[in-house]
């Protein structure tokens, strides 16, 4: 089963939301498709804590519980689902007048409960503490969250409550600051530096190796990439002479860190225990380096996501801090399992963002060749790490009579079936361009064949034909943004070429601009991943690049803008074409 949460921070006033498609209030088909995806991950998140967890619908019958209310209840888990509380614990006063009053107005609520369970109990009455808490979604009420504590003593109801509530509110806590990013070495750096702030004094995150060589050549040591390290300030200078992120390191059989990926659970290493000092390859660094540094303890926990290992993360404790015992086990492997779906999914994105990348880039490395009166310029830049690549492209064709076409495009969307479309476009814009004479009349012919043949990403697309013979440039626009001319005496203008629809649509109308062609002029087509900002109106993003001043050649012009206007992490692809007509007149 998928594993996804029941419920995510709170959405005010103490509700949360439920990630998917709303359903109608109280629709059982939904809960239990809801159910199925979101059982495997709430069971590796919630099984193991103390508390009893619940998430019951609006008419209060039961879709997940957790073992431990399973026990408390003494039904097997399975048998609660679909079944409201009064049938599976008629013995229990559950007050459902509390939990009605939640679905109602979403404030959060505790309540005392009171009565007699199937479990075996010696006790003549027992007593729970309820917290509850509304799920919603898209404005509709979903159900209700309820944690539920066994109260043997007022002391011991107090500790525990304490503790269910800090430790929910510590894994809310991560789930903001830990996995921002879809980028892997960001997310494990992240959840370093809040380990270190709320559980340790030092924290480093491993990473198996993407390629799947995990083990070392010689003696068949486990093999793990360092990814992140943090540490206090006081510990700091002590972690850097230990290991330094993006490095390899290589785990002997038997030591801490190999035995918690094979158990899959975590490892405690007590460093003030002689009979494991006695035995430094059983732990999970250098024992004396760790020791020299004051540190006492160390807890080794898995990263595991979707029925795999990721790596693990290792905390260590220093100094005045105490060691290392099994609730903090529990909280770091809570942390760790919600952190390794982060890591996962940045993961995956990596591996498809790195090979759309090569994809791209491959595609893009062999433009046509202009004629030899022509210089042309060419760069492509993908999108920061955290987005998605796109489908920028471009082209150079030589044409009768001297003639060169320039094209620069962009298919809609992102990831590897727009650059596989790009490829499509690309292909048609050489066969269409050796029989069509303007841009214009190119541009209706591509948008005719791909409407046909039922593309479904359609692309903006400039095209500019420079026919030095002639002293004159001619241009058409499908949907793209305008080319910009440089001048000799360094000032910049936008062409007015007037923009048709993007390509794809069918039925289109493009019409074509055409100016002087002068030997000295630079001209600059570019997609829209260099100038548009959030946030920011796009003709004064036109202004920041018309402001780049000179008119160098082609090569330097790219460089020159990419310096002056490209955003340092750009959140779109950037491709660029510059061009110069540079011999004299005939």
């Amino acid at each position: 089963m998928d594993r996804q949460r029941a419920g995510d921070e709170g959405a005010g006033r103490g509700e949360s939301d439920v990630t998917g498609v709303a359903p109608p209030e109280g629709d059982p088909a939904f809960w239990l498709a809801w159910s199925t995806r979101v059982h495997e991950l709430l069971s590796q998140v919630l099984d193991g804590t103390p508390a009893a967890i619940a998430v019951l619908d609006t008419e209060l019958r039961f879709r997940y519980v957790n073992d431990t209310l399973a026990r408390m209840n003494g039904v097997p888990a399975d048998e609660h689902l679909g079944r409201t509380v009064a049938e599976v614990v008629p013995g229990v006063e559950a007050g459902e007048d509390v939990l009605r009053a939640v679905l109602a107005d979403g404030v959060a609520r505790e309540t005392i409960s009171s009565g007699h369970t199937q479990a075996d109990s010696s006790l003549e009455r027992r007593y729970w503490h309820g917290a509850y808490h509304r799920l919603r979604q898209d404005g509709r009420t979903l159900g209700i969250v309820g944690i539920v504590l066994e109260i043997s003593a007022a002391r011991q109801e107090q500790r525990e409550l304490e503790r269910a509530r800090e430790r929910l509110a510590l894994l809310d806590e991560a789930a903001t600051r830990v996995g921002t990013t879809l980028d892997m070495d960001t997310t494990c750096q992240e959840l370093a530096e809040f380990l270190v702030a709320k559980l340790a004094d030092a924290a480093s995150v491993k990473v198996l190796p993407e390629d799947g060589a995990s083990r070392a050549p010689r003696d068949g040591s486990l093999r793990l990439r360092r990814v992140a390290l943090a540490a206090t300030p006081e510990l700091e200078p002590a972690m850097r002479s230990l290991g330094r992120p993006g490095e390899v390191v290589d785990h002997r059989p038997g030591s801490s860190l190999v035995r918690c990926l094979a158990d899959g659970r975590p490892v405690i290493d007590d460093l003030t225990d002689e009979r494991h000092v006695a035995c430094p390859e059983s732990h999970t660094g250098d024992v004396s380096a760790y020791m020299a540094a004051g540190i006492h303890s160390a807890l080794i926990v898995p990263l595991t996501a979707r029925g795999h290992d990721v790596g693990t993360v290792t905390m260590m404790r220093a100094g005045a801090s105490p060691l290392f015992d099994e609730t903090d086990a529990v909280i770091a492997q809570d942390l760790a399992g919600r952190a390794a779906i982060s890591l996962d999914n940045a993961r995956r994105y990596t591996t498809e963002h790195n090979a759309v990348v090569q994809l791209q880039r491959a595609l893009l490395a062999e433009p046509g060749r202009p004629h030899p009166d022509i210089d042309v310029a060419y760069r492509y830049r993908p999108a920061g790490r955290g987005v998605l690549v796109g489908g920028d492209w471009f082209e150079t064709v030589a044409l009768d009579d001297g003639r060169t076409l320039l094209a620069l495009g962009d298919v809609m969307g992102h990831g590897l079936e727009a650059a596989v479309a790009m490829s499509r476009y690309q292909a048609m814009l050489r066969v269409v361009a050796a029989r069509e004479p303007g841009p214009d009349r190119i541009l209706l012919e591509l948008d005719h064949l791909l409407h046909t043949t039922a593309a479904d990403r359609p692309a903006t697309c400039v095209i500019a034909i420079a026919d030095p013979r002639r002293g004159t440039c001619t241009y058409a626009s499908a949907g793209h943004l305008p080319p910009v001319l440089f001048r000799p005496d360094g000032r910049a203008t936008v062409l007015p070429v007037p923009p048709g629809p993007p390509l794809g649509t069918g039925h289109s109308r493009y019409d074509a601009l055409t100016t002087a062609c002068e030997p000295g002029h630079t001209l600059l087509l570019y997609t829209d991943g260099l100038i548009e900002r959030r946030h920011e109106d796009i003709d004064a993003s036109l202004r920041r690049l018309t402001r780049v001043r000179g008119c160098p050649a082609p090569e330097d012009l790219l460089d020159q803008v990419l310096d002056q206007v490209a955003p340092a992490d750009p959140e779109d692809d950037i491709a660029l074409v510059a061009a110069r007509y540079d011999r004299s007149d005939d």
